[in-house]
């Protein structure tokens, strides 16, 4: 059986009008349009984020002078270079199609398990260190095997391993001290080397700055220029299509959540470290920012889509709102509020610029 070719046109009627002619024919592919420089910057995900960051940062130099000081920049840098590394390796997660609940807890979990390995064991704190990734590498791994075996929705998986680490960080500091915190790591041999890594500052910024940058330039290479990117993209986008053309899709599951579990594990270190203790409570309730944060910086809920360099920029605004408001005569209390007024407009303007580009 042979297939007839026909030149592109013949059997097509032809235009009766000029508006006609101007449409596109049915075999025609719109990714192959040349997209115009500003254009593209006006579809980028990025775009509206940084808007109103720019916005947010002018609002508050003027309302505040101090703000837009090398004090206060590092003030709030501070708290966005934390947030930051979570919201990239949560936006990637996101990206791919899945949520992880458990990401704040995690926060707490790796510190005191480095904690308390340290003090309890009597050992090296690096050892303490190691132990804690360990652990983190692992807890991420069942999630992303239950998540992606079970097939049931990951922020149940993950909620339940929410409430599980929870509890295990107060059954276990309580059990073996008694208290709710872990303190006297500077006491043990390591910690003024793991310090520099994790505890110092430099000019008035801390190091966590430096870890932030560098997740996010790693995080956007990946997204944007390699195949694993695509793959995570896949995944979320339509995972069955995807696992029909040939992605490992149970491979990126599950290295995506090992993902948010190691992001977590090093802002517990970027905690412990610095504060020479860990107590039970740190990380509960920041699972909401992380995916706040890459939200805002143009990630969808559905998966598929979004931005490594847009969550950055989500949690830069996180921070600027955080340290500006006080600094701005606004009461404490209107930071949730503004915090989620500052999503809606973030996803209102992302979506209208790229319909507008579009156009």
């Amino acid at each position: 059986m042979t297939t007839q070719h026909q030149d592109p046109g013949v059997g097509t009627p032809a235009p009766h009008t000029a508006a006609e002619a101007a449409l596109p024919p049915d075999d025609y592919d719109d990714r192959l349009v040349k997209t115009g420089s500003l254009r593209k910057v006006l579809m980028s995900q990025e775009f509206g984020a940084a808007i109103a960051a720019l916005l947010i940062f002018v609002g508050f130099s003027l309302a505040a002078p101090v703000f837009a000081t090398r004090q206060g920049i590092g003030n709030f840098l501070d708290p966005a270079a934390t947030l930051g590394i979570m919201a990239v390796a949560v936006a990637l997660l996101m990206i791919g199609g899945e949520f992880d609940l458990s990401s704040g807890v995690m926060i707490g979990s790796t510190a005191l398990v480095t904690a308390l390995v340290t003090t309890q064991l009597d050992t090296n704190v690096w050892f303490g260190i190691a132990a804690s990734l360990i652990f983190a590498l692992i807890i991420g791994f069942l999630n992303g095997f239950m998540v992606h075996k079970t097939q049931l929705p990951s922020f149940i998986i993950t909620l339940s391993t929410y409430f599980m680490l929870w509890g295990l960080n107060y059954a276990v500091t309580t059990g073996l001290t008694n208290q709710v915190t872990v303190s006297g790591l500077r006491e043990y041999n390591g910690y003024d080397s793991a310090r520099v890594l994790f505890g110092s500052s430099f000019g008035g910024f801390q190091v966590s700055l430096i870890w932030w940058l560098v997740i996010t330039v790693i995080g956007a290479l990946l997204l944007r220029r390699t195949t694993a990117g695509n793959w995570i993209a896949a995944v979320g986008g339509n995972s069955a299509g995807a696992l029909a053309v040939g992605v490992p899709v149970a491979r990126v599951r599950i290295a995506l959540f090992m993902g948010t579990a190691t992001a977590a594990w090093l802002v517990g270190q970027l905690t412990v470290i610095r504060y020479a203790s860990a107590t039970v409570t740190t990380g509960i309730g920041q699972e909401f920012n992380f995916i706040i944060a890459a939200v805002i910086g143009g990630c969808l809920l559905t998966g598929g889509a979004g931005s490594v360099i847009g969550a950055s920029i989500g949690a830069l605004i996180f921070g600027m709102v955080q340290q500006g408001m006080p600094l701005a005569g606004l009461p404490s209390e209107l930071f949730k509020f503004f915090l989620g007024a500052i999503l809606l407009v973030a996803v209102l303007v992302n979506l209208f610029l790229k319909k507008r580009a579009q156009s």
